[in-house]
């Protein structure tokens, strides 16, 4: 059976969410969880993201995040599927997931502050992909 195009669509948006969405969010509404490396988590992630590698997810996301959770996962950016793993093992284990599209590449260039371990760093929004003013 094969999927309408509005019913692909409708399906497609159910389960992905905007950079921008994301970061105007109600704080606490949704628990983000960088999937990425431990040594890409360090190089910088979003601020108060968890972080849980994609391969760790079945055994220590229930420990982490609390069921019935709305989850966010994110990778490096549009040409890594890494967070389409990380969203189907969380959805999988049950979690109402969405997959950030863009990653943190996106919620950088959206001129968002990412953290680090020098504390928290700010970039210039990058005009080509977003209307966005600091």
């Amino acid at each position: 059976m094969s999927l309408s195009a509005s019913e692909y669509f409708r399906a497609k948006l159910e389960c992905e969410i905007d950079v921008m969405e994301v970061a105007e969010s109600e704080p606490g509404s949704l628990v983000v969880v960088d999937t990425r490396r431990q040594s890409s988590w360090d190089h910088g992630h979003i601020p108060e993201a968890v972080h849980i590698p994609t391969a760790q997810i079945p055994d220590r996301a229930p420990e982490l995040i609390a069921a019935g959770s709305s989850v966010v996962v994110y990778s490096w950016g549009p040409g890594c599927n890494g967070s389409t793993f990380a969203a189907l093992a969380f959805a999988e284990l049950g979690y109402s997931v969405k997959e950030m599209i863009g990653g943190i590449e996106y919620w950088i260039r959206n001129g968002l502050p990412v953290e680090t371990a020098a504390g928290a760093v700010q970039r210039t929004p990058d005009a080509l992909v977003t209307a966005h003013t600091a």
